[in-house]
């Protein structure tokens, strides 16, 4: 029996340095900041919703097109520093995709912002019929300043993936 779940409606990730993390999510994806930041210092409600013990942590939201990203810096307890090679196969959550609308120009900004990607993107994927309508996908895996794994990806009228925003028309609601 299903718990009855409506949609995802954010994604949390933590970060070591909010300020950058501010900076690469909100001016470079161009997320828009939603609601008033959030700090705290050993609140015991908090800490009972997120299983630590004196926790104190800055935290934003932006929203990015249909979600949004949650993001937190824990100033207590620290993490132990990341790998910022850690594999995608590892178990948990491995990445974020985010659509774009030139794969290409999203991919050199990426670069000239100091940022990784892990192959240029490949265009194969994507066709054009005989009406000049674009279909299929291409996409490729980049991380942020902090390792973690996000996917850009430019989107057509494909069987396997849905795009989440359609030039002319804006946000796709599912049906």
């Amino acid at each position: 029996m299903s718990i009855g779940a409506l949609g995802i409606q954010h994604i949390g990730v933590s970060v070591p340095d909010l300020d950058q993390a501010r900076h690469f999510y909100l001016d470079l994806l161009g997320g828009v900041e939603v609601g008033p930041p959030l700090e705290w210092d050993d609140n015991p409600f908090i800490d009972a919703v997120v299983g630590l013990k004196n926790s104190a942590a800055r935290q934003f939201m932006c929203q990015l097109g249909n979600t949004c990203i949650e993001v937190f810096e824990y100033l207590a307890p620290r993490s132990d520093p990341q790998d910022p090679d850690q594999g995608v196969n590892r178990y948990g959550y491995t990445h974020f995709g985010v659509q774009v609308e030139d794969i290409q120009a999203t991919y050199q900004r990426l670069l000239e912002a100091g940022l990784r990607v892990h192959t240029p993107p490949s265009m194969a994927g994507i066709s054009v019929d005989a009406d000049g309508v674009k279909h299929g996908y291409a996409a490729t895996y980049c991380r942020d300043p902090f390792g973690n794994v996000f996917e850009i990806m430019e989107i057509y009228d494909d069987a396997q993936i849905r795009p989440i925003w359609k030039a002319g028309e804006g946000l796709v609601v599912p049906a």
